[in-house]
């Protein structure tokens, strides 16, 4: 089992550390991005299996994390972080490429999960509860 390389695309570095704390057991490296450069440089350097990315992640050129990926190698598994979950930003980033959801506020319990589908070649998406 494991996701050969991951790399974390966010822009808080205490969130990074305790995701890619998280991810040691499942991934052969796990390396970390605080912005469009580095995420960039390690795409076209390492070319990770998958990205973890934060929907925030701030990105040049009025598109966002997932179009730039999916951009640059359309063959990389796409995990978006986020802190809310509207259904019609989630449906977009689904579209554009992601593979996974998870809400930023669960990941210490569907992260792994997560990881595991899509590493498998399956969509991830959270379970939602009918009450809002």
């Amino acid at each position: 089992m494991g996701c050969g390389s991951i790399v974390l695309a966010d822009r808080h570095p205490s969130m990074l550390a305790g995701i890619r704390s998280l991810l040691t057991i499942e991934a052969d490296a796990v390396l970390m991005a605080v912005d469009e450069i580095s995420l960039l440089a390690a795409i076209q350097k390492v070319v990770p299996d998958l990205i973890i990315a934060d929907l925030s992640f701030p990105i040049s050129g009025g598109t966002n994390v997932v179009r730039l990926i999916k951009q640059c190698n359309p063959a990389i598994k796409i995990i978006v972080l986020s802190t809310y979950d509207d259904p019609p930003v989630v449906d977009e980033i689904m579209k554009d490429g992601a593979d996974g959801f998870v809400l930023r506020q669960r990941a210490v319990l569907d992260l792994i999960p997560a990881v595991r589908e899509v590493c498998q070649g399956a969509h991830y998406m959270p379970k939602r509860g009918t009450e809002r």
